[in-house]
């Protein structure tokens, strides 16, 4: 069974670093693209990052020249270095993969979350 875990948020001061990491296992034969979420209380859940396979990156406005994204395939890992950290980047990260397994084919996961606080 795929797992997708995030860690590595925490509470940081404003202008601060903090590096969230995602864990894929599982059965996996390949992950294809892989994408951060966040999301404030209330409020729709919205793209920060996103790479694909071949490592090619995309991001949103607020997180350019901010937040870099990047990928380990050998251990399936995908990582979100965020420096220069706002009040408002505050929210619960999220890691979304789509993977292809050999229990269920190509499927996109979603983890838990990992809550980043930024303090004034």
């Amino acid at each position: 069974q795929v797992q997708v875990v995030e860690s590595g948020g925490g509470l940081v001061q404003a202008g601060g670093s903090l590096r969230l990491s995602c864990a894929a296992s599982g059965s996996i034969i390949s992950i294809n693209a892989v994408a951060w979420h966040r999301q404030v209380l209330g409020k729709q859940r919205e793209l920060v990052a996103g790479i694909t396979s071949g490592g090619s990156t995309n991001y949103a406005d607020s997180a350019k020249g901010r937040f870099t994204i990047s990928r380990d395939n050998r251990k399936n890992m995908v990582y979100l270095q965020m420096n220069s950290l706002k009040p408002d980047d505050t929210a619960v990260y999220y890691c979304n993969a789509l993977i292809y397994s050999g229990d269920s084919g190509l499927k996109t996961y979603w983890g838990q979350g990992t809550q980043v606080t930024v303090s004034s």
